[in-house]
């Protein structure tokens, strides 16, 4: 069996510069797109990312999917932003 990687219980995955964080089974998933980056300290950083909070239901527009979004600077700012969406979502 594959480890997956998780994030405060959900799966995190990631694809080229965007990461998915929940479940595919769910009803919700979260959506982050790295539009930016730079290097600091010879690590590649995120520094604009937009978060998406997404229907995840592929019958459906994908601009109709998204029920949330926001802008931040920070991988970690979005990753907490995603948590409490995500969690709040599939209540």
């Amino acid at each position: 069996m594959e480890n997956i990687l998780t994030y405060k219980g959900h799966p995190l995955m990631r694809s080229g510069d965007v990461i998915y964080y929940g479940s595919l089974e769910n009803k919700y998933i979260i959506v982050i797109k790295i539009h930016e980056s730079k290097d600091m300290n010879d690590i590649k950083t995120a520094t604009k990312l937009t978060i998406e909070l997404q229907l995840n239901d592929t019958d459906i527009s994908e601009m109709d999917r998204v029920k949330k979004s926001a802008s931040r600077t920070s991988l970690y700012e979005a990753m907490d932003i995603a948590n409490i969406w995500l969690n709040k979502a599939l209540k």
